[in-house]
C-alpha cells in the first residue's frame, strides 16, 4: 500500500521550497519617510551604457505603474513621412508591495515624493531591453524647484536609472496624414532605481 506524506510533512516541506524560492531576492528595510529601499541592489546585468558611475549608492528603488502618450505628427526630416511622438509619461512609483511613494511625469521628466521632493532629470544614456519594450535608461538628476526642496526623499538625487521595463513602446496603428493630432496611449511599467552619492 502507498504511503502518503502527513500534512505535517507537506508544510514543512512547502515552507522549505518557498525559503530556498525567496533566498535571491533582495531584503527590504524602510527609511523614516515610509519609502523602501533594498540593501542588496546591483547593477551588474545592466548594459555598461546605462551603469552609475562608481561613488554613488542606491538609496531608493521603486516601480512606475503607468502609461506613456505619442501623437501622430509629420516627420520634420522627412516631408510626406509621418510617425508617433513621444508627448510624455504618466505613472505611480510604488514600493515592491505595492504602496504608493510618488510620481513620474513630464515634460520634463519629473520624479516626485509623497513629501513634496522631487528631482528633474537629463538623458545621459540608453540600452535596449528588448522587442515591445522601452529601452533601459540612465539620467543625471537635478533637484526641481517646489515644495520641499530643502528637505525629503528626493533631496540629493544625483542617478536615475530605469531598468526592467515592459512595454511603453510607440503604438502599432497606422500613423499617417488621417491621423495627424492623433493621441494615443500605451501601458508600461519599469523599475526607478534612485542613487546618492556614497
Amino acid at each position: 500500500m502507498k504511503s502518503f506524506p502527513t500534512p505535517a510533512a507537506l508544510a514543512a516541506a512547502c515552507a522549505a521550497a518557498l525559503l530556498s524560492a525567496c533566498s535571491g531576492m533582495p531584503s527590504w528595510s524602510w527609511s523614516g519617510s515610509g519609502s523602501a529601499t533594498a540593501s542588496a541592489f546591483s547593477q551588474d546585468s545592466l548594459p555598461d551604457a546605462v551603469k552609475v558611475p562608481p561613488g554613488h549608492q542606491v538609496v531608493l528603488e521603486t516601480v512606475g505603474v503607468g502609461e506613456i502618450t505619442y501623437e501622430c505628427r509629420a516627420k520634420a526630416s522627412a516631408p510626406g513621412g509621418f510617425e508617433w511622438v513621444f508627448v510624455g509619461p504618466r505613472a505611480d512609483l510604488k514600493s515592491r508591495d505595492g504602496a504608493k511613494l510618488g510620481m513620474y511625469y513630464g515634460p520634463p521628466a519629473t520624479w516626485a515624493a509623497m513629501d513634496g521632493s522631487k528631482v528633474t532629470g537629463t538623458q545621459l544614456a540608453v540600452a535596449p531591453a528588448g522587442a515591445g519594450n522601452i529601452p533601459a535608461q540612465l539620467v543625471k538628476a537635478n533637484t526641481a524647484a517646489g515644495w520641499g526642496e530643502g528637505s525629503g526623499t528626493m533631496v540629493g538625487i544625483t542617478y536615475v536609472q530605469r531598468a526592467a521595463t515592459q512595454g511603453g513602446v510607440a503604438p502599432a496603428s497606422p500613423c499617417d496624414s488621417a491621423g495627424v493630432g492623433r493621441k494615443e496611449v500605451v501601458k508600461y511599467q519599469a523599475d526607478y532605481i534612485f542613487w546618492k552619492a556614497a
